[in-house]
């Protein structure tokens, strides 16, 4: 096929037909009709001899062909879109932009304090919108509504960005009055209550259950190599206000090191080493590909990478 015969809009229809699986909402991004945004889609189902999109009982979804052609796709537009931005240097000093972040209060409490100093020496009108995981789909990371995502994640979308910010271990913060500290073992953690805290991925939650080793995470899946299993009393998604239910004293709260911590200071907790090992976390800063090149996000991303850095020495 010769390829100064296609029309290369269509990739561009593609790549945003492929994120909205949606016809009408497709349009509407592209400022163009349904019917516009129809034929679009017929012409390229003739260009790659393909459906493309067909609908299923869940909706329009995206053919293996397409889920193959999607990442292709993505990567030429944004070569595209990187050729022709401006080059215009990022002025943060002079910027008033709004970044959102989607974080969980674990990152708010390790990471937000040193960026907030960076930001206030090099760009204090810069304002930042934290969003919880639960405000945040991939879909909106995906057409760079949101424009990082720092968390933990066990599978991301193929075409994200990524980078990896630091590993944290665990620690078990305990009642200075809980009994379990005069006989700290593996057998008298197991035999304790436990608060449970996490929140990996994005979206809104569901309802956690005991029995659900694999989505429970790390702690849980350690204990299950061993053959054993905790006695959760208690699910949050905070881990600031976990650490609080450790004061109480028939509860185990065990957290990334990191945040566990901020309790260092309490008179009424101490922390201590789980009795047992449990595999580190991975805290990673994630991306859409349309924010990619553009020249206040790459700023922000060196800044953010920087008090990492710091935050791991």
């Amino acid at each position: 096929m010769n390829i100064s015969r296609v029309d290369l809009n269509l990739l561009v229809y593609l790549d945003v037909l492929l994120r909205e699986c949606n016809v009408t909402r497709a349009a509407e991004e592209l400022g163009i009709s349904q019917p516009a945004m129809s034929n679009s889609l017929r012409r390229l189902r003739d260009l790659f001899d393909d459906p493309v999109l067909v609908r299923t009982s869940d909706g329009m979804t995206p053919t293996d062909r397409a889920l193959e052609l999607q990442p292709l796709v993505r990567k030429v537009l944004s070569a595209a879109e990187q050729a022709i931005l401006p080059k215009t240097e990022f002025d943060p000093s002079a910027s008033a932009r709004i970044f959102r972040i989607m974080a969980s209060d674990y990152t708010e409490s390790t990471l937000l304090p040193g960026l907030l100093r960076q930001l206030r020496d090099q760009a204090p009108n810069i304002r930042l919108d934290i969003m919880t995981p639960s405000d945040v789909s991939f879909h909106d990371v995906e057409r760079g509504k949101v424009d990082l995502v720092i968390n933990r994640f066990d599978t991301l979308p193929q075409s994200f960005h990524q980078v990896h910010l630091w590993d944290d271990s665990f620690s078990c913060v305990v009642s200075r009055e809980n009994p379990v500290i005069k006989s700290w073992s593996l057998e008298s953690y197991l035999a304790s209550k436990h608060v449970w805290v996490s929140k990996t991925g994005m979206g809104v939650g569901v309802g956690m259950t005991p029995d659900d080793v694999q989505r429970l995470g790390w702690v849980d899946e350690a204990l299950s190599k061993l053959g054993v299993k905790r006695e959760i009393s208690l699910f949050t998604r905070h881990y600031q206000a976990a650490l609080l239910l450790a004061e109480q004293r028939d509860l185990i709260v065990t957290a990334p090191s990191m945040s566990a911590q901020s309790a260092i200071d309490s008179p009424r907790v101490v922390i201590l080493d789980p009795p047992f090992e449990i595999p580190r976390m991975r805290l990673k800063m994630v991306w859409s590909p349309l924010l990619q090149h553009d020249p206040g996000h790459r700023w922000l991303r060196q800044l953010i990478k920087s008090v990492s850095e710091d935050i791991r020495k």
